[in-house]
């Protein structure tokens, strides 16, 4: 018997345009990366320190499927305290494997075979993909520059039809840095009811908000906090980013209870449960992180203002994100293209970015540089970039 044991909707699926670069990246010593999107800082210690108590403590076993029953609690005081949102933690929340789970576990548990779900480009490399995964029908609407990447209801109009069953968007957003104002947040959530779709709102990033240079930051918002959204409203976050823990594989979903349920039965099949030890760890951030998700931000809005100003000054231009930790910057001056660009930098100039295109199509004219790193590595990297943007000159 010949042919391949492969199920062709998964052989025709990409790799990840961010860890096959990155594959070259891993390969050199003396290279300064803005590269892949994770925190420089360590998890705070307190935090580390509830994982290893609850070591001490035996906390080696299974936990119930939805998580731990602290855990849920916990998640939902700080929705409550951060932006007015009232999830009951018995049966709206279930805990997950990232965030990344929670979104694939939702995409799966609402989408039949042909079902639309618009999704927006340039965005994270997983979406159209997971989509795909669970046999629906990914629409893409592209963001612009020239709207600073943000999501319009015009465009998502263009793109809704009778088939479509749910609109995915991550704002904060990796990669352009782009966020949403209140005003566009309500037309999203109009759209949604009018159309008896449902929102799955990735908020993995939503601690990570920054003022104009000089300015205070904004209050970080959430769909959550939209109260009639609420029955048309998966919330999607995870502790990796704002709370530098990556490592811990931790996320949640907050929804409806019929749409959490059945995204339990696909986690309980595929999964058991979260890291028991990482839930532990998960209840004290959740409960005693404020201070230290403000301290990271802080630093990384020095980190952005430095990084933007010099793309700027070097005739990269940029425009200042809002959120997130990536600078989506415009190289189309350069004559390159995106892919050429991240080539040539890491290739003669030590300097690892990863090509726009890789997020999309709209992505090309673009690279996304990460400022989840030193400010030194920053500083060294930025002098770099400028000689070869002198170079392509």
């Amino acid at each position: 018997m010949s042919g391949s044991f492969i199920a062709p909707h998964v052989a025709e699926l990409p790799k990840s345009g961010i860890r096959k670069f990155f594959d070259i990246v891993a390969q050199r010593k003396d290279v300064v990366s803005l590269g892949v999107g994770e925190p420089d800082f360590d998890t705070p210690w307190h935090i580390s320190r509830a994982a290893v108590t609850a070591l001490e403590d035996g906390a080696t076993h299974y936990t119930s499927n939805l998580g731990t029953p602290q855990l849920r609690q916990a998640i939902a005081a700080y929705l409550e305290r951060r932006f007015g949102a009232q999830y009951a933690w018995e049966n709206e929340i279930l805990v997950t494997v990232g965030v990344s789970e929670a979104i694939d576990a939702a995409i799966r548990a609402i989408t039949s075979p042909g079902d639309e779900i618009i999704y927006h480009e340039p965005c994270f490399v997983s979406y159209a993909p997971t989509i795909r995964l669970a046999h629906g029908v990914p629409v893409c609407v592209e963001t612009r520059v020239e709207e600073q990447f943000r999501l319009t209801v015009s465009e998502l109009k263009k793109a809704a039809t009778a088939k479509t069953k749910a609109l995915l968007l991550n704002f904060p957003c990796n990669p352009t840095g782009a966020t949403l104002t209140d005003g566009d947040m309500e037309e999203i959530a109009d759209f949604c009811l009018d159309r008896n779709i449902i929102l799955l709102a990735d908020e993995v990033y939503s601690e990570l908000v920054y003022g104009e240079p000089g300015e205070p930051a904004p209050k970080p918002r959430s769909f959550s906090s939209i109260e009639r959204l609420k029955p048309n409203l998966l919330l999607l976050n995870g502790f990796s980013k704002s709370w530098a823990m990556t490592g811990y594989r931790l996320g949640y979903a907050c929804g409806p209870r019929d749409v959490v349920d059945a995204m339990m039965k696909i986690h309980q099949y595929g999964i058991m449960s979260a890291p028991t030890l990482s839930q532990a760890a998960g209840v004290e951030a959740m409960n005693h992180g404020d201070e230290d998700v403000e301290r990271m931000r802080q630093e990384y809005e020095r980190r952005r203002n430095y990084l933007v100003n010099a793309l700027n000054t070097m005739g990269l231009r940029t425009i200042m994100p809002k959120g997130a930790f990536y600078i989506f910057a415009d190289i189309r001056s350069t004559g390159m293209r995106s892919d050429d660009f991240a080539v040539k930098l890491l290739n003669d100039y030590g300097v690892a970015c990863v090509p726009g295109s890789a997020f999309g199509k709209s992505g090309e004219g673009f690279v996304r540089m990460s400022y989840a790193t030193s400010m030194e590595k920053i500083k060294i990297a930025a002098g770099r970039i400028a000689q070869m943007v002198r170079s392509a000159k």
